[in-house]
């Protein structure tokens, strides 16, 4: 073998190496595309989703239950919140172009709620508010995990759920007005729900 063809065959051996490490995630992928391409556990918008989904299902109503929304957020504690809306639907925006990337490890991405309107708890009455309300929601890389940063919004949870959490609570509750507010709650929510 002469000297160009020992050049050649090294050049398509390293070319191979390199092309094999940069489809399997290898080291060859650019610092700057590494935090928004995989290098991380999730897809972004995905892990802002799951969040979403467990706040869709209730799971925020309850102390208990926001052990399961823990992952996804970079905040510790979450406040007791005296209301909390009840949506139809949410959505994440998984159009990148439409992404603010801050940078390799933090962008921010539009949700965007169809709401029906507000639940106060303390008084256990329901305000119709239909609107979309949109939110650009910051997620960062923290500890090698996405997890959102900031806004922390009130509980944003479905019709339906909504309807049951209350029902659950009524069937708990020993105060007869308390329970009249609420069995009144469930049926305003119900309504709004079914227009």
């Amino acid at each position: 073998m002469t000297g160009d063809q020992s050049r050649t065959t090294d050049h398509w051996s390293l070319a191979t190496v390199f092309l094999l490490l940069f489809l399997t995630g290898g080291w060859l992928v650019p610092p700057a595309a590494m935090g928004l391409t995989g290098d991380l556990t999730n897809d972004p918008a995905d892990v802002i989703k799951k969040y979403l989904s467990l706040d869709h299902r209730g799971a925020r109503l309850t102390a208990p239950s926001y052990e399961s929304v823990r992952p996804y957020v970079a905040w510790d504690e979450e406040p007791a919140w005296e209301h909390f809306v009840v949506i139809q639907e949410f959505s994440v925006n998984d159009d990148v172009t439409q992404w603010d990337i801050v940078s390799s490890t933090e962008a921010v991405i539009p949700v965007t709620f169809q709401v029906l309107g507000i639940v106060d708890w303390e008084t256990a009455t329901f305000v119709p508010d239909p609107k979309e309300e949109a939110h650009a929601v910051r997620i960062r890389a923290v500890d090698n995990r996405w997890r959102m940063i900031e806004p922390m919004f009130p509980p944003h949870v479905g019709h339906k759920r909504v309807m049951n959490f209350v029902k659950d609570v009524a069937l708990q509750e020993r105060d007869e007005t308390r329970i009249q507010l609420l069995d009144k709650l469930r049926a305003d929510v119900e309504k709004a729900g079914n227009p």
